[in-house]
């Protein structure tokens, strides 16, 4: 691993909205879209230094846009499975942190040298 690789920051967008039930599933792709200028705004609490955010998002969120700050990726068909794509491609490089709650992710991804993290991280609430 590099010694000042930037963290990768991968957070798994359908999890961390419905963490808290404020009424997102009105509007999935609304709901990503706040989480995604929450990141942009306050970044990873926590945690200093370089980060690159990644923002997965799948179903009817695809297509939500990229800003500065985070990098959105649509997910072609699971969230799950591109978090993990995802992870894989960048193990061994560089620091990953994943942001879920999900369980089976969290063992898929830390089989692979992620550190994991609840939604609470970035979504207080």
């Amino acid at each position: 691993m590099e010694e000042n690789a930037s963290l990768l920051v991968v957070v798994d967008a359908a999890n961390v909205v419905g963490s808290v039930p404020d009424g997102w599933w009105r509007d999935r792709r609304g709901a990503a879209e706040r989480l995604r200028d929450r990141l942009a705004a306050d970044g990873v609490p926590g945690r200093a230094g370089p980060t690159e955010v990644v923002l997965v998002v799948e179903g009817v969120a695809r297509g939500v846009e990229s800003v500065t700050g985070v990098r959105v990726e649509s997910a072609p068909g699971s969230g799950d499975d591109h978090i993990v794509e995802l992870v894989a491609r960048a193990a061994g490089d560089r620091p990953v942190l994943v942001v879920t709650a999900d369980r089976e992710l969290r063992r898929r991804v830390t089989e692979l040298g992620a550190e994991v993290a609840g939604p609470r991280t970035v979504r207080p609430g």
